[in-house]
């Protein structure tokens, strides 16, 4: 345990409505012992997000979802930093796929941006992931973690598996795409996992800070 570190304990409120992002934070808290019920299970409304980097928006959900229910929250915000597109979509990668959530068109805006700006070798198609997490209490006190990962952009996406840009990125020193990985390759944590998504990452920095085994 971190020094200085508020220990999570009890039933988290997980401030999302994404169904893939319920499952993979289910899975994460559920090997802590920790019991987690969703945002959307509750009714709870989704906050605007007005912030200008991934934590705020994650410290924005997360504080909402806590003030709303009287438990302990816990949010996630990321998305899809890509440098030829100058970090686009970044805090607005969710935003991109519309109200519908449509990923296959908003994987289709990036290809058609990618080649208007002439991005068509691996070496000019470098992305990375972020993970912004939140943790939140009714007291205003915040808990605030951060991963990455690096890769690169491929056409056309592979894999049907994960969620939102999944298919297209494929993770540095891989020869498959989020897409054509198991939920245990991506996120899964050590000793069955190696923690390789973004968001796995910053949870195993939460869970030694904040999390008891």
């Amino acid at each position: 345990m971190t020094r200085g570190h508020r220990t999570i304990s009890g039933t988290l409120v997980i401030a999302t409505h994404n169904p893939g992002k319920l499952r993979e934070m289910r899975d994460l808290l559920s090997r802590y012992g920790i019991d987690a019920v969703s945002a959307g299970e509750l009714g709870l409304s989704e906050p605007e997000e007005t912030g200008t980097s991934f934590a705020a928006n994650a410290r924005i959900k997360a504080r909402a979802a806590t003030q709303a229910d009287g438990r302990p929250a816990f949010a996630d915000d990321s998305g899809l930093v890509v440098e030829a597109l100058d970090g686009e979509p970044g805090i607005h990668s969710a935003r991109l796929a519309g109200p519908d959530k449509d990923f296959t068109r908003a994987m289709e805006t990036i290809e058609a941006r990618l080649q208007e700006r002439g991005a068509r070798t691996p070496a000019q198609r470098h992305a990375h992931f972020v993970s912004a997490l939140c943790v939140a209490w009714p007291d205003g006190h915040c808990e605030e973690f951060e991963g990455r990962i690096d890769g690169t952009l491929v056409w056309p996406p592979r894999g049907t598996k994960g969620f939102g840009y999944d298919p297209m990125f494929l993770p540095d020193g891989h020869a498959r795409t989020f897409g054509e990985m198991t939920a245990e390759e991506k996120h899964g944590l050590p000793p069955h996992g190696k923690g390789l998504s973004h968001r796995a990452r910053a949870f195993m920095t939460l869970a030694e800070a904040c999390l008891v085994r």
